[in-house]
């Protein structure tokens, strides 16, 4: 056995010893987390892994040109895995391992695409590099030493591949020259020159770099932000089968602890999503906390959390006490409690992950910990969880005064067992001035369908949703009690909302307290009820440009895009303008995750910021789903001092005004 064998076959050893040891000393941190069933369906998870791991779906389909490279990336990475492989076997065992040792289609063919994804790697690196360097993104941390030392690497590698092959090539060494362009373009037209004993240590000198430079890789791995090259896979293949569109119910018992104060109570799933995120920014690029100038950053929430796991998770193993705080404000693993109240739960930023990190089920388990565990909350939600324990609706307003708007028209109560569909008002549709216009133009709308509906009245109940995505699961859980049991008992079969929390609530969250049944919003009820001849529509003239704003909850949530769109076009004539930002991509509104019964700071307001979006399409009516949409466009209009002829309308008035 030669000595360079024997060297090498040491630093093998020594390598990958190293690397196993990083892998399993930070990977068995992620059995502290809780249960989580993530392999039911086999066949559905590694469907998803081959459509978005593989596939790369989410990466080239946001940011064309930079998703591509990323892309180009993985492909180039996965394809280079095997001559990497066989680079490393060969060094072990070169007289028993190598590609020349194969049949020459076989080995040309191999060394062609070899030389050929080399140079895609290679390029692909040169475009990253220059984006970090001359137009980064503003929503990561482009120059990173980090993100240097990955693309160095990288770029090392294909060198000393071509630079070995190229220097074989020139000293005659290579029977597929004609197959490897690249290297031998490198052989022939710039090393050629030199002398045979200058080739000669060319290629024992390329061979180490690549060698060192190979290993040196697998071993800072482990420990750079390019660990999800080892975890992004099977994060992917872990993915919720269903829209994360719920919270996991909390299980209440004398004496123990409610949400996630420490890192050991969060899932294991949620532990491993921490060391799957590549760290891209999207999160950051869409979320409009961020966006609107505010200190939350979805991207840093996961880094800290995988920081800290990393500082306590071999102490909280052992039974110890964890040294770092969970939720506090210490410079690096820890999420402050700001962080946590500004997220508005909109999901923008799990919508966009290209390997679907769950980020709002982490900062709502984080927060139930704040509110059941600590009792700390802003000041103004005080009042709210106050008014919903004790009056079952936001502004603590006595029940009797629910089912008040009734009186204004006709309006039929449901009856046990005879009435077909339910309307669900809500507290928003049912107290709200302005938005009570769009409960009486829902309520015209239904008769002039001449359906069997009916509401509920002052028996109606707040639904619970700002409660549970503030973190009182406590006080939501009983609600919810009480609503199924109530909806059981008078055989409700079918409900329909108005506002998208409520339908997301009773469709989403409710499954979790046995109660399946057929929820409808509005739009999709009434634009069935088109389909079936019981609704006819004359466009109604008046309405100008109009712009439509996706609501976070019913689109993102729950997927309900196309039916506003078709029924605006129904009732206008003409197909909705869309902002920039609109369907899996729409800014929030600023309302949700608690947020329209919280104060905002005045110059980094979201309602603000999505107003501004809507303006750039010079629009004379902005058209919305949800009555919490209709509140915060409207402010966010007077706000901006541009509420002259720009009507807000939600999608049922203007229904209202096109019904024949």
């Amino acid at each position: 056995m030669s000595s360079q064998v024997l060297l090498f076959s040491a630093l093998f050893a020594i390598a990958v010893g190293f690397f196993l040891l990083s892998c399993y000393l930070r990977f068995s941190l992620v059995t502290i987390g809780k249960p989580d069933n993530r392999f039911n369906e086999l066949g559905q998870r590694f469907s998803n892994m081959l459509l978005y791991a593989f596939g790369q779906k989410r990466v080239v389909t946001r940011s064309y040109l930079f998703g591509l490279n990323h892309a180009v990336f993985f492909w180039c990475f996965l394809i280079l895995l095997i001559a990497n492989t066989e680079f490393l076997l060969h060094g072990l065992f070169p007289a028993s391992v190598s590609l020349s040792l194969l049949p020459d289609i076989l080995y040309f063919t191999l060394t062609f695409i070899f030389d050929i994804v080399s140079f895609f790697a290679l390029v692909a690196v040169l475009i990253a590099l220059g984006r970090r360097l001359f137009v980064p993104p503003k929503y990561i941390d482009a120059r990173t030493y980090d993100a240097f030392v990955i693309l160095g690497l990288v770029a090392t590698l294909m060198l000393a591949f071509f630079t070995l092959h190229g220097s074989e090539i020139a000293l005659g060494e290579e029977r597929a020259a004609l197959y490897m362009p690249v290297s031998a373009f490198m052989g022939n037209f710039i090393l050629a020159r030199l002398p045979g004993g200058t080739l000669t240590a060319l290629v024992t000198a390329a061979w180490w770099v690549h060698a060192v430079a190979l290993l040196g890789f697998l071993d800072y791995l482990p420990y750079s932000k390019h660990m999800h090259i080892l975890t992004s896979i099977p994060n992917c293949f872990f993915k919720s089968l269903e829209k994360v569109n719920t919270q996991p119910r909390e299980e209440f018992h004398k004496g123990s602890a409610y949400g996630v104060g420490r890192v050991d109570q969060f899932r294991w799933k949620d532990l491993f999503d921490s060391f799957s995120c590549t760290e891209c920014g999207r999160c950051n690029d869409n979320c409009p906390a961020t966006r609107s100038g505010k200190s939350l950053n979805p991207r840093l929430v996961i880094h800290n959390i995988k920081e800290n796991l990393l500082h306590n998770g071999r102490q909280i193993g052992k039974g110890l006490e964890p040294a770092l705080p969970l939720i506090g404000t210490c410079r690096e693993g820890c999420v402050t409690e700001t962080d946590l109240w500004e997220c508005t739960t909109c999901g923008a930023c799990m919508e966009v992950c290209p390997v679907f990190i769950e980020h709002v089920p982490k900062i709502v388990g984080m927060r139930r910990n704040l509110v059941e565990m600590k009792s700390t909350f802003p000041g103004e939600v005080q009042s709210l969880f106050e008014n919903m324990e004790n009056r079952s609706n936001p502004w603590g307003i006595i029940p009797a005064e629910r089912g008040k708007w009734v009186t204004e028209t006709d309006v039929p109560p449901f009856e046990k067992n005879q009435t077909e569909c339910l309307f669900y008002v809500g507290c928003t549709g049912a107290f709200d001035t302005r938005n009570k216009r769009n409960t009486l133009a829902l309520t015209n709308i239904f008769n002039n369908a001449g359906i069997s509906w009916g509401v509920l009245g002052k028996e109606e109940k707040c639904c619970g949703d700002s409660l549970r995505r503030l973190g009182n699961e406590y006080v939501f859980e009983q609600m919810a009690k009480e609503n199924a049991a109530l909806f059981q008992d008078l055989g409700v079969k079918k409900i329909v909302t108005q506002c998208p929390h409520c339908y997301n609530t009773l469709k989403n969250d409710y499954r979790q307290f046995g109660l399946n049944l057929d929820v409808s919003h509005y739009s999709e009820f009434i634009l069935d009820l088109i389909k079936a001849g019981k609704i006819k529509l004359k466009a109604s003239a008046g309405l100008g440009r109009v712009v439509y704003h996706d609501s976070c909850y019913l689109g993102r949530y729950n997927g309900v895009y196309d039916q506003p769109r078709e029924l605006i076009k129904l009732s206008s004539g003409h197909t909705p303008l869309e902002m920039e930002r609109h369907r899996q991509r729409s800014f929030c509104c600023g309302a949700g995750g608690g947020h329209m019964w919280m104060e905002e700071n005045a110059d980094t307001r979201i309602n603000m910021e999505r107003v501004r979006q809507a303006l750039q399409q010079k629009p004379d009516t902005i058209c919305v789903c949800c009555p919490y949409c209709v509140t915060m466009i409207e402010d966010g209009l007077t706000d901006l001092k541009v509420t002259d002829n720009i009507a807000v309308l939600d999608l049922s008035e203007v229904i209202q005004r096109a019904l024949v």
